[in-house]
């Protein structure tokens, strides 16, 4: 696994890690939003970078466009320091693999501290990613979790965090990768189906997201029902 002291300023200081969260983002909203936030401060990131997908091989299809998405990722996050839309994946032919994309973000940042988000359901599917293996060379696997919910403890999963889970936020600074660290968030309970099946009906989903990002779905009419 990847190791080493991380990226240090002029002055000797440490540069704090990059946290990477993507996921389709069908519409985004406040429990992405809220998780993202809750990980940019206790892990002391520099930034969150929203990478929309562009082609997932495990989701099926999306609903808005892929620059629909994208829009409304940016409209979501404008207002909040440290929050940066990236639209890598959009911008990349072929399926959108996890892998393919910390390689890419590997390259623009070969010294940094790179922090895979993921919540804890995506964690247990691990082992079925392409080339699932490869990414702890690559990056941090921050596992963002319900508390009360118990890590895995056998199994392939079970033998990672064994290996290379750390309870301590500043193994994610020391090293550039190679740690699994779980860490609990608030969970609002709002998903992107319910949000859809919402607007679908013709109700309002007011207060389950930024108003900017409720304006654009109603205004373009982003899964309206047919």
């Amino acid at each position: 696994m990847a190791n080493g002291g991380g990226y240090r300023r002029r002055d000797g200081s440490r540069v704090k890690p990059i946290g990477i969260f993507g996921g389709t983002f069908d519409p985004i909203h406040y429990g992405h939003l809220r998780s993202a936030f809750e990980m940019l401060q206790a892990l002391n990131f520099e930034q969150v970078r929203f990478i929309p997908c562009g082609d997932p091989p495990h989701r099926g299809v999306t609903y808005a466009t892929a620059e629909q998405r994208q829009r409304l990722v940016e409209l979501a996050i404008n207002a909040q320091d440290g929050f940066i839309a990236d639209d890598r994946e959009l911008r990349r032919e072929g399926l959108s693999y996890t892998v393919d994309t910390l390689e890419s973000l590997r390259m623009e940042f070969p010294d940094r501290s790179l922090g895979l988000i993921v919540g804890m359901d995506a964690f247990l599917g691990l082992p079925g990613w392409h080339r699932w293996d490869e990414i702890l060379d690559i990056a941090h696997i921050v596992v963002a979790h319900r508390p009360g919910w118990k890590a895995p403890d056998i199994g392939l999963l079970g033998e990672l965090i064994s290996d290379y889970g750390t309870h301590r936020v500043e193994d994610l600074h020391t090293a550039v990768a190679g740690r699994v660290h779980i860490h609990a968030v608030t969970q609002l309970e709002i998903a992107s189906t319910e949000i859809r099946e919402l607007v679908a009906a013709g109700r309002d989903p007011r207060f389950l997201m930024p108003d900017a990002v409720r304006d654009e779905i109603l205004n373009l009419g982003i899964y309206k029902g047919d």
